[in-house]
């Protein structure tokens, strides 16, 4: 080992398990060896530095270090029991910042263990929130996520605004049974200026969330080249996500209901929200 080259991501992905109550987990010999400690009691130093870094946090140690015996196989094929650790994602995470950092692959688990630690913090959060928040989330992302479609549209051979729009249409008539934008548009109720997107609920936004980040990675991953070769694509993601949908039991992107309030009044109601906070910060401070 040694080689960065070696690895990617998917080495902690490997050895990730998960318990009987869906929870994952990670062995902390498997992690010794992916981070290539060659000794136990040595990777043990770095575990109870994570540990104490973990009580610092106010965080429970044995919500996130397990203490359990193993059995293993020895070279005559005798079994013995050797200790080992179950340990959280969180754990995990706190152990590979306390690791050797000369290491290579200790600084691919810094970077891979923080980026789903937070993950699991936005899902967290994003449970949390009212309808409101959820539609204002996901909108946020889907306009980063167009962005990153319209860039692998036009890689494909999508060029102008005219040949965007019928690509888009494709998409929305893959995912809404064969309705264009216009379609929904009208069906939605709205006014020319109004746009679809600000006019949906959560569960409508990620179907199109999904929609668009699937598409986007469609056609960077099979190269696809050719306008209507994209179209094709972004119709076969949409009737996919459908598929799926109708076999989850879930209702129809166009039969959801269409919110009292578009994405634009919730925008302006939470900057009354934070100003209304600002102010009394201001008064509570005296200034």
């Amino acid at each position: 080992m040694g080689e960065i080259e070696k690895y990617n991501e998917s080495v902690f992905e490997n050895i990730k398990n998960i318990n009987e109550y869906d929870q994952e987990f990670w062995y902390a010999r498997d992690l010794q060896q992916i981070l290539e400690y060659k000794r136990w009691d040595k990777f043990l130093n770095v575990i109870e530095k994570a540990k104490i870094a973990c009580k610092n946090s106010n965080y429970d140690i044995l919500d996130h270090f397990s203490h359990v015996g193993k059995m293993v196989k020895l070279g005559s094929g005798a079994q013995r029991e050797i200790d080992d650790i179950m340990l959280s994602r969180y754990a995990c995470y706190l152990i590979v910042q306390n690791a050797d950092p000369r290491k290579e692959v200790v600084a691919l688990g810094q970077t891979y263990f923080a980026v789903q630690t937070r993950k699991q913090e936005l899902q967290n959060e994003f449970e949390l929130m009212d309808e409101d928040r959820k539609r204002l989330a996901i909108r946020n992302e889907l306009k980063e996520h167009n962005k990153k479609l319209v860039e692998a549209a036009h890689n494909a051979g999508v060029k102008t605004n005219i040949e965007y729009a019928i690509f888009q249409n494709h998409g929305y008539m893959g995912l809404y049974g064969g309705l264009t934008a216009k379609d929904i548009h009208i069906k939605k109720g709205l006014k020319k200026s109004q746009q679809i997107l600000d006019h949906m609920g959560s569960t409508e936004l990620a179907a199109n969330l999904f929609r668009a980040t699937q598409t986007e990675e469609k056609l960077r991953r099979e190269n696809i080249k050719g306008k209507d070769n994209a179209n094709n694509a972004h119709f076969e993601v949409g009737a996919k996500v459908r598929q799926t949908i109708k076999e989850l039991g879930g209702t129809m992107p166009e039969d959801l209901p269409t919110p009292q309030k578009s994405i634009k009044q919730i925008e302006r109601e939470e900057k009354k929200k934070l100003k209304l906070i600002g102010n009394k910060k201001k008064l509570t401070s005296g200034k």
